[in-house]
Parts: C-alpha cells; structure tokens; sequence
C-alpha cells in the first residue's frame, strides 16, 4: 500500500476491513457519534477519494476507509490506550495512540488528537485554539494543534462538510449520515 494511502487510512481518523460496515454494538452499548462520510484526501501531489465510516465514544473508536466503490482499505480501532490499523492485505500495525502508529506505519506523526471534536464543531479539550463564528453563531473556523479546520456546511445544526488542512495535508469531509 502507498504510504499516502496508509496516511489517508489513519489520518481521516484511524480504519478497515473487506466490508464496509462496523461491527455490530453489544446490547446496551451506546456512542458518542457515528457517521459516514466521503472524503477527497491530497498529501503533497498525490490525491485519493473514497468513503469512511466512523464510530466514537470515550474509550473506543472504529474507522473503516473504503475506496469510492466500496472496497475495504483499512479498519483502524483504538480500545482504551491500544490503537490498530489492520489494511486490506490483513497487516496488522499497533501503537499506544494514533500519533505513534502514524510515526510507525508512515515514518512520520500526524497530530490527530482532536479531530473527535473538530468534527462535532468544537475545540479539543487541553489545547490553545482559535475559533471564528459565523453570523448565526456557529464555528465557522478553527485553528488547533497546526490544524486548521473550515466548516463549510451544517445540516441539522451539525457539520456535513469540512476541509481539515495541515502543512503538505489538506482532507475534506461530506458527512453523509449522524447517527
């Protein structure tokens, strides 16, 4: 796999398998959010498209890239303190936190601590931001953590695109569905 593809695989948020669904919730569990989105991705010269579904709560994620035609890419999950990144050729990678599997998979950190909340319209609990709001009230930009974050569209007062750029990174996010 290219090491762009495997930088878009845990930058658009740590993920996937052959399928394109998560796996099913334990009775009673619940997430702080899931939804599915498609994403365009360009690092430095090289571009990729493709679809992402995305499962979150304090202790547990589960990300799974797919390419625009619904093939698997990647399934990136963390429980508690251990992330995984298992690519479609069953490789498995895993690191204390998304920063450090980055480092090890793509030979470079990707500073992915907040994006949990950027896409919920918000700042990162624990680090300086800047914030700009549209006449409505709503976050209309955000700069955190050498991220900085654009929220072009809202539906049903939450975000249904974004541009997320980084210095050589630019990803943009059409959320499709919340649940």
């Amino acid at each position: 796999m290219k090491p762009f593809l495997r930088a878009l695989a845990v930058a658009a948020a740590l993920a996937a398998a052959a399928c394109a669904e998560l796996t099913a919730r334990a009775p009673g569990e619940s997430a702080e959010f899931e939804f599915t989105a498609r994403f365009a991705a360009r690092y430095r010269d090289e571009a990729a498209t493709g679809q992402l579904a995305w499962r979150h709560d304090a202790a547990r994620d589960e990300v799974l890239i797919s390419s625009p035609f619904g093939q698997g890419l990647a399934r990136v999950t963390r429980r508690d303190a251990v992330v995984t990144l298992v690519t479609a050729d069953d490789r498995r990678y895993t690191a204390a936190d998304a920063e450090t599997l980055t480092e090890q998979v793509l030979g470079f950190r990707l500073p992915l601590r907040g994006l949990a909340d950027w896409v919920r319209a918000r700042p990162a609990a624990g680090a300086p931001s800047q914030s700009t709001y549209a006449a409505d009230g709503r976050l209309a930009a955000l700069a955190q953590l050498g991220w900085e974050i654009e929220y072009q569209e809202y539906e049903a007062g939450r975000p249904a695109r974004l541009r997320l750029r980084y210095p050589g990174l630019e990803l943009r996010l059409a959320i499709s569905e919340w649940k």
